[in-house]
This record gives structure tokens, sequence and C-alpha cells, in this order.
């Protein structure tokens, strides 16, 4: 099963950067600009959006689910590429580094991914959406709580770590939509 997952992490994965990248391509790099918290909300505004969905059973705004979850793992990935980098004071930034940036951090969520599934045994299978869902939102409070303690822990892992499940977690979901279709 890894290499199908495998596969599966790729192609979700592949989608969240073309689009990614192509947003570079209207904004550029405005986002440089934000510190984590602000990173860490907007992810939270995405989370909260899909819970709502769920809970709602419909939605007004006709986008459904899928994007929201390609959009927390972008955003997920800025908040990273800022723990490295801090915010910048001006926000240009070349493209072939940022796009290296991303590829480094997406492969990091991979092999944690892989590492993590072997352990478990492919368990988020069979999990419901709305509970992958109910996770990236706590480790979400987890983030702000951290972010709050100025990014100290006494146990816990750190900021990054908890990104790179939140990405995890929202590639599941993809997955998960891709196969329901």
């Amino acid at each position: 099963m890894d290499n199908i997952t495998s596969k599966q992490f790729d192609s979700s994965t592949a989608e969240c950067k073309d689009i990614f990248m192509t947003k570079m391509k209207d904004y550029g790099t405005a986002w440089r600009i934000l510190r984590t918290p602000s990173l860490t909300d907007q992810i939270y505004i995405k989370a909260n959006r899909i819970r709502s969905i769920e809970e709602k059973g419909t939605s007004k705004v006709k986008e459904g689910v899928k994007p929201e979850f390609i959009g927390i793992i972008n955003y997920s990935i800025m908040a990273l590429i800022q723990l490295e980098l801090g915010v910048a004071e001006k926000e240009k930034m070349e493209v072939k580094i940022v796009e290296e940036l991303y590829d480094k951090y997406l492969a990091e969520a991979k092999s944690l991914m892989m590492d993590k599934n072997h352990d478990y045994g492919e368990a988020w299978r069979n999990m419901r959406i709305s509970s992958l869902t109910d996770i990236i939102l706590m480790k979400l409070l987890r983030v702000k709580q951290i972010e709050d303690n100025d990014g100290k822990t006494y146990i816990s892992e750190g900021l990054d770590a908890n990104y790179f499940d939140i990405i995890n977690y929202s590639v599941f979901a993809l997955i998960k939509l891709h196969e329901a279709q």
C-alpha cells in the first residue's frame, strides 16, 4: 500500500504546487510579509470553513472543500518557509528559490508521512474526512498556543511538526475526496 499512497501523495500535491506557482505569477511573494501567526489564522479560516460546510451539508460559495484543503497545504508550506527565513521587509523573492523551498518542505512532509504511515498501518484510510478536519483544527489550536507562548514548548513538538502534520492530514483528505469521486 505504501507505493500507492506515495503516488497518491505526489498526485495530490502536484496540483497544490501548480496552484501555488500559478498564484505566484499573479501575486508574487506578497505572503512573505506575513508573520507566522497570520498564516496560522489563514489556515484556521480555511479549516473552519471546511468544518462549517461539513456540518451544514452545503455551501453558498460553490467552491467546495477541495480548494480549502489545497489552501491549507500551501499556507502551511508558506508558514514553514517563514519559520526558516523570517518575515521579509521586502516581499520580493526569486521564483526559483521559492520553488526549491516549496519542494524541500513538501519532501519533508512526504518523508514524515511515509514513516508514520508505516508505523500506523495506514489507519487514516479508515477515518472520515470530518475527523481529518477536526484533527487539523486541533493542530491549529496547538500552533496558536505555541505561538502565544513565543514558540516555546516544554515537552511537545514545535510549530514545524504541527505544520507538517497539517499538510499530511490535508493530503489524506484530498486523497479520500479523489477516491470518493
